[in-house]
Protein backbone atom coordinates (compact mmCIF):
# COMPACT_ATOMS: atom_id res chain seq x y z
CA UNK A 1 0.00 0.00 0.00
CA UNK A 2 1.70 3.41 -0.81
CA UNK A 3 1.53 5.83 1.77
CA UNK A 4 -0.06 9.77 0.83
CA UNK A 5 -0.05 12.37 2.76
CA UNK A 6 -2.94 15.57 2.75
CA UNK A 7 -1.84 18.89 3.79
CA UNK A 8 -4.48 21.51 3.87
CA UNK A 9 -3.29 25.30 4.12
CA UNK A 10 -6.96 27.27 4.79
CA UNK A 11 -6.14 31.50 4.41
CA UNK A 12 -8.61 34.49 4.08
CA UNK A 13 -7.92 34.30 0.02
CA UNK A 14 -6.76 31.12 -0.88
CA UNK A 15 -7.72 27.57 0.27
CA UNK A 16 -5.26 25.02 -0.65
CA UNK A 17 -4.44 21.59 -1.12
CA UNK A 18 -1.42 18.59 -1.78
CA UNK A 19 -1.02 15.35 -1.61
CA UNK A 20 2.40 13.87 -1.00
CA UNK A 21 4.60 10.73 -0.84
CA UNK A 22 7.02 9.13 1.67
CA UNK A 23 9.75 11.10 -0.26
CA UNK A 24 7.56 14.31 -0.08
CA UNK A 25 7.09 14.57 -3.72
CA UNK A 26 3.98 16.53 -4.63
CA UNK A 27 1.85 14.50 -6.23
CA UNK A 28 -1.12 16.13 -6.44
CA UNK A 29 -2.06 20.08 -6.03
CA UNK A 30 -4.95 22.44 -5.88
CA UNK A 31 -5.54 25.99 -5.45
CA UNK A 32 -9.08 27.51 -4.64
CA UNK A 33 -10.97 30.72 -3.74
CA UNK A 34 -12.26 30.49 -0.30
CA UNK A 35 -14.84 33.18 -0.48
CA UNK A 36 -15.69 32.83 2.99
CA UNK A 37 -16.66 29.47 3.01
CA UNK A 38 -13.60 27.11 4.48
CA UNK A 39 -14.96 23.71 4.55
CA UNK A 40 -17.41 24.04 1.66
CA UNK A 41 -14.38 24.65 0.16
CA UNK A 42 -12.54 22.39 1.21
CA UNK A 43 -15.12 19.65 0.65
CA UNK A 44 -14.65 21.28 -2.86
CA UNK A 45 -10.90 20.44 -2.82
CA UNK A 46 -11.00 17.25 -1.39
CA UNK A 47 -13.98 15.83 -4.48
CA UNK A 48 -11.00 17.47 -6.75
CA UNK A 49 -8.52 15.14 -5.64
CA UNK A 50 -10.02 12.00 -4.56
CA UNK A 51 -9.82 10.71 -8.33
CA UNK A 52 -6.36 11.54 -8.73
CA UNK A 53 -5.67 8.70 -6.02
CA UNK A 54 -4.14 5.72 -6.82
CA UNK A 55 -5.99 2.89 -6.18
CA UNK A 56 -3.45 0.95 -4.25
CA UNK A 57 -2.47 4.15 -2.03
CA UNK A 58 -4.17 5.36 1.28
CA UNK A 59 -4.16 9.12 3.49
CA UNK A 60 -1.39 7.82 5.92
CA UNK A 61 -1.48 11.25 7.88
CA UNK A 62 -2.99 14.99 7.54
CA UNK A 63 -1.75 18.25 8.44
CA UNK A 64 -3.67 21.37 8.72
CA UNK A 65 -2.20 24.88 8.76
CA UNK A 66 -3.98 28.65 7.72
CA UNK A 67 -5.93 30.87 9.81
CA UNK A 68 -8.99 28.56 9.99
CA UNK A 69 -6.59 25.75 10.82
CA UNK A 70 -8.79 24.93 14.49
CA UNK A 71 -11.86 24.47 12.44
CA UNK A 72 -10.73 22.52 8.96
CA UNK A 73 -8.65 20.23 11.65
CA UNK A 74 -11.40 19.05 13.71
CA UNK A 75 -13.87 18.87 10.14
CA UNK A 76 -11.25 16.55 7.99
CA UNK A 77 -10.08 15.06 11.51
CA UNK A 78 -6.14 16.09 11.38
CA UNK A 79 -3.46 14.44 12.51
CA UNK A 80 -1.45 17.74 13.20
CA UNK A 81 -2.78 21.38 13.24
CA UNK A 82 0.45 23.80 13.07
CA UNK A 83 0.87 27.96 12.61
CA UNK A 84 1.86 28.95 9.19
CA UNK A 85 5.06 30.05 9.91
CA UNK A 86 5.83 26.29 10.75
CA UNK A 87 4.30 24.90 7.86
CA UNK A 88 5.82 27.74 5.35
CA UNK A 89 9.31 27.40 7.06
CA UNK A 90 9.56 23.27 6.79
CA UNK A 91 8.36 23.55 2.99
CA UNK A 92 10.69 25.96 2.11
CA UNK A 93 13.66 23.56 3.54
CA UNK A 94 12.79 20.90 1.88
CA UNK A 95 12.97 22.88 -1.82
CA UNK A 96 16.23 25.01 -0.68
CA UNK A 97 17.85 23.36 2.28
CA UNK A 98 19.76 25.97 3.84
CA UNK A 99 17.60 28.31 3.56
CA UNK A 100 17.90 31.38 5.61
CA UNK A 101 14.76 33.72 5.03
CA UNK A 102 11.97 32.94 3.70
CA UNK A 103 9.61 36.20 1.83
CA UNK A 104 5.79 35.05 1.67
CA UNK A 105 3.42 37.20 0.42
CA UNK A 106 -0.07 36.47 -0.44
CA UNK A 107 -3.31 38.09 -1.47
CA UNK A 108 -4.05 40.04 1.59
CA UNK A 109 -1.12 39.30 4.09
CA UNK A 110 2.45 39.14 4.19
CA UNK A 111 5.28 37.14 6.39
CA UNK A 112 8.85 37.08 6.93
CA UNK A 113 10.58 34.19 8.25
CA UNK A 114 14.07 34.43 9.40
CA UNK A 115 15.81 30.34 10.18
CA UNK A 116 19.18 29.47 11.44
CA UNK A 117 20.75 25.95 10.74
CA UNK A 118 16.80 24.97 10.12
CA UNK A 119 15.42 26.37 12.90
CA UNK A 120 13.02 30.04 13.11
CA UNK A 121 14.67 32.31 14.75
CA UNK A 122 12.33 35.23 13.56
CA UNK A 123 9.29 36.43 12.18
CA UNK A 124 7.06 38.72 11.01
CA UNK A 125 3.80 39.11 9.64
CA UNK A 126 2.20 42.56 8.49
CA UNK A 127 -0.83 44.65 10.34
CA UNK A 128 -2.94 46.11 8.99
CA UNK A 129 -1.42 48.16 5.66
CA UNK A 130 -2.44 46.33 2.40
CA UNK A 131 0.24 48.16 0.31
CA UNK A 132 2.82 45.08 0.78
CA UNK A 133 0.14 42.53 -0.69
CA UNK A 134 -1.13 41.12 -3.71
CA UNK A 135 -4.22 43.09 -3.20
CA UNK A 136 -2.42 45.90 -3.57
CA UNK A 137 -0.88 44.87 -6.58
CA UNK A 138 -4.11 43.53 -8.09
CA UNK A 139 -5.96 46.79 -7.54
CA UNK A 140 -3.44 49.07 -9.48
CA UNK A 141 -3.45 46.75 -12.68
CA UNK A 142 -7.23 47.08 -12.80
CA UNK A 143 -6.58 50.66 -12.39
CA UNK A 144 -4.16 51.06 -15.13
CA UNK A 145 -6.07 48.36 -17.51
CA UNK A 146 -3.74 45.44 -17.26
CA UNK A 147 -4.18 41.71 -16.90
CA UNK A 148 -2.25 41.39 -13.25
CA UNK A 149 -0.65 38.19 -15.07
CA UNK A 150 0.98 40.78 -17.71
CA UNK A 151 2.15 42.94 -14.49
CA UNK A 152 5.28 41.34 -13.75
CA UNK A 153 6.55 40.56 -17.81
CA UNK A 154 5.41 44.71 -18.63
CA UNK A 155 7.48 45.83 -15.52
CA UNK A 156 11.08 44.07 -16.54
CA UNK A 157 10.48 45.71 -19.70
CA UNK A 158 11.11 49.02 -17.99
CA UNK A 159 14.06 51.24 -19.04
CA UNK A 160 13.53 54.09 -16.12
CA UNK A 161 11.51 52.97 -13.42
CA UNK A 162 9.87 55.96 -11.82
CA UNK A 163 9.83 55.91 -7.90
CA UNK A 164 5.94 55.63 -6.57
CA UNK A 165 5.55 56.72 -3.00
CA UNK A 166 4.66 53.00 -1.10
CA UNK A 167 4.25 53.16 2.42
CA UNK A 168 0.51 53.75 2.05
CA UNK A 169 -1.27 52.19 -0.44
CA UNK A 170 -3.63 55.21 -0.86
CA UNK A 171 -0.39 57.82 -1.06
CA UNK A 172 0.35 55.29 -3.69
CA UNK A 173 -2.48 55.18 -5.96
CA UNK A 174 -2.58 59.24 -6.05
CA UNK A 175 1.10 58.83 -6.69
CA UNK A 176 0.73 56.25 -9.67
CA UNK A 177 -2.10 58.71 -10.72
CA UNK A 178 0.29 62.16 -10.47
CA UNK A 179 3.53 60.08 -12.41
CA UNK A 180 0.61 58.76 -15.31
CA UNK A 181 -0.50 62.55 -15.83
CA UNK A 182 3.41 63.46 -16.08
CA UNK A 183 3.51 61.43 -19.14
CA UNK A 184 5.31 58.56 -17.65
CA UNK A 185 5.28 55.24 -20.10
CA UNK A 186 3.19 52.03 -18.44
CA UNK A 187 6.08 50.26 -18.13
CA UNK A 188 8.01 52.04 -16.27
CA UNK A 189 4.73 53.28 -13.69
CA UNK A 190 4.54 49.55 -13.24
CA UNK A 191 8.34 49.07 -12.75
CA UNK A 192 8.09 51.61 -9.76
CA UNK A 193 5.04 50.00 -8.32
CA UNK A 194 6.79 46.31 -7.95
CA UNK A 195 9.34 48.42 -5.93
CA UNK A 196 7.23 50.35 -3.61
CA UNK A 197 5.55 47.18 -2.98
CA UNK A 198 8.90 45.54 -2.07
CA UNK A 199 10.18 48.53 -0.69
CA UNK A 200 7.02 48.74 1.87
CA UNK A 201 7.66 45.02 2.47
CA UNK A 202 11.34 45.27 3.69
CA UNK A 203 10.25 48.76 5.81
CA UNK A 204 7.34 47.15 7.72
CA UNK A 205 7.25 42.90 7.88
CA UNK A 206 11.82 43.05 6.69
CA UNK A 207 12.26 46.04 9.77
CA UNK A 208 14.86 44.85 11.75
CA UNK A 209 15.58 41.60 10.41
CA UNK A 210 18.61 40.04 9.40
CA UNK A 211 17.90 38.91 5.24
CA UNK A 212 20.68 36.21 4.40
CA UNK A 213 20.62 34.15 1.42
CA UNK A 214 19.98 31.39 0.04
CA UNK A 215 16.46 33.33 0.35
CA UNK A 216 13.21 32.10 -0.76
CA UNK A 217 10.10 33.82 -2.37
CA UNK A 218 6.59 31.99 -2.03
CA UNK A 219 3.10 32.94 -1.71
CA UNK A 220 0.91 33.91 -4.86
CA UNK A 221 2.72 37.01 -5.34
CA UNK A 222 6.10 35.33 -6.28
CA UNK A 223 4.74 34.44 -9.82
CA UNK A 224 4.63 38.46 -10.29
CA UNK A 225 8.49 38.44 -12.33
CA UNK A 226 8.48 42.24 -11.60
CA UNK A 227 8.21 41.60 -7.78
CA UNK A 228 11.23 39.06 -7.98
CA UNK A 229 13.15 41.32 -10.31
CA UNK A 230 12.72 44.14 -7.44
CA UNK A 231 13.76 41.65 -4.45
CA UNK A 232 16.72 40.89 -5.75
CA UNK A 233 17.34 44.47 -6.66
CA UNK A 234 17.04 45.49 -3.51
CA UNK A 235 18.49 42.84 -1.46
CA UNK A 236 21.48 42.12 -4.10
CA UNK A 237 21.18 38.49 -3.90
CA UNK A 238 19.17 35.47 -5.81
CA UNK A 239 15.63 35.39 -5.07
CA UNK A 240 14.39 31.35 -5.53
CA UNK A 241 10.66 30.93 -6.30
CA UNK A 242 9.89 27.07 -5.42
CA UNK A 243 7.89 25.86 -8.12
CA UNK A 244 5.13 24.93 -5.85
CA UNK A 245 5.45 28.57 -4.43
CA UNK A 246 1.38 29.09 -3.85
CA UNK A 247 0.84 25.95 -2.32
CA UNK A 248 3.85 26.14 0.28
CA UNK A 249 1.87 26.39 3.32
CA UNK A 250 -0.04 23.04 2.07
CA UNK A 251 3.09 21.23 1.63
CA UNK A 252 4.83 22.09 4.67
CA UNK A 253 1.50 20.62 6.50
CA UNK A 254 1.74 17.23 4.46
CA UNK A 255 5.12 16.93 5.42
CA UNK A 256 4.90 17.83 8.99
CA UNK A 257 2.24 14.82 8.74
CA UNK A 258 4.58 12.62 7.44
CA UNK A 259 6.86 13.16 10.03
CA UNK A 260 4.15 13.13 13.20
CA UNK A 261 2.81 9.74 11.67
CA UNK A 262 5.03 6.74 13.44
CA UNK A 263 5.17 3.28 11.27
CA UNK A 264 1.78 1.79 11.88
CA UNK A 265 -0.44 4.70 13.31
CA UNK A 266 -3.30 5.26 11.54
CA UNK A 267 -4.66 8.56 10.54
CA UNK A 268 -7.76 10.56 11.87
CA UNK A 269 -8.92 11.46 8.58
CA UNK A 270 -12.51 11.03 7.94
CA UNK A 271 -12.21 9.84 4.52
CA UNK A 272 -12.93 11.92 0.98
CA UNK A 273 -16.52 10.46 2.05
CA UNK A 274 -16.28 14.19 4.49
CA UNK A 275 -16.82 16.48 1.21
CA UNK A 276 -20.57 14.80 0.83
CA UNK A 277 -20.91 15.53 4.62
CA UNK A 278 -23.29 18.14 6.48
CA UNK A 279 -21.14 21.10 8.91
CA UNK A 280 -22.26 23.32 10.86
CA UNK A 281 -20.45 25.91 12.20
CA UNK A 282 -21.60 28.52 14.98
CA UNK A 283 -20.86 31.21 18.02
CA UNK A 284 -22.26 32.28 21.30
CA UNK A 285 -20.59 34.55 23.45
CA UNK A 286 -19.92 33.39 26.45
CA UNK A 287 -20.71 36.72 29.38
CA UNK A 288 -19.27 34.59 32.62
CA UNK A 289 -16.09 36.86 33.07
CA UNK A 290 -15.04 39.97 31.72
CA UNK A 291 -13.10 38.49 28.85
CA UNK A 292 -16.38 37.90 27.26
CA UNK A 293 -15.16 34.99 24.79
CA UNK A 294 -16.53 34.31 21.54
CA UNK A 295 -16.70 30.39 21.76
CA UNK A 296 -17.28 28.46 18.48
CA UNK A 297 -18.69 25.03 17.52
CA UNK A 298 -18.03 22.81 14.70
CA UNK A 299 -21.15 20.25 14.63
CA UNK A 300 -21.83 17.23 12.23
CA UNK A 301 -25.35 15.89 11.43
CA UNK A 302 -26.71 17.55 14.59
CA UNK A 303 -23.79 16.51 17.05
CA UNK A 304 -21.13 18.49 18.25
CA UNK A 305 -17.78 17.49 16.88
CA UNK A 306 -15.93 20.70 18.57
CA UNK A 307 -15.53 23.88 20.85
CA UNK A 308 -12.80 26.46 20.78
CA UNK A 309 -12.21 30.58 21.74
CA UNK A 310 -12.24 30.14 25.42
CA UNK A 311 -9.64 31.29 27.56
CA UNK A 312 -10.55 29.46 30.68
CA UNK A 313 -10.97 26.02 29.57
CA UNK A 314 -14.74 26.24 30.57
CA UNK A 315 -16.42 25.08 27.29
CA UNK A 316 -14.24 22.26 26.59
CA UNK A 317 -16.43 19.84 27.86
CA UNK A 318 -18.62 19.21 25.08
CA UNK A 319 -21.45 18.63 27.09
CA UNK A 320 -21.49 21.88 28.92
CA UNK A 321 -24.45 24.40 27.23
CA UNK A 322 -24.30 27.68 26.42
CA UNK A 323 -26.12 28.77 29.50
CA UNK A 324 -27.60 32.65 29.21
CA UNK A 325 -26.08 32.80 25.81
CA UNK A 326 -27.80 32.08 22.40
CA UNK A 327 -26.04 31.08 19.15
CA UNK A 328 -25.98 33.17 16.45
Amino acid sequence: MIKLYLGIDVGSVSTNLVLVDAENRVLASEYLRTRGQPIQVVQEGLRLLAPRIPADAEISGVGVTGSARSLIGVAVGADVVKNEITAHAIAADLVEPGVQTVLEIGGQDSKIIVLRHGVVIDFAMNTVCAAGTGSFLDHQAARIGIPIEDFGALALKSKHPVHIAGRCSVFAESDMVHKQQMGHGTEDIISGLCDALVRNYLNNVGKGKEILSPVVFQGGVAANVGIKASFEKALQCEVIVPEHYNVMGAIGSAVLARYSMGEDARSAFRGFALSDLEFEASTFTCDGCPNICEIVNLSLDGKLLARWGGRCGKWEDLEAAPAGAECV
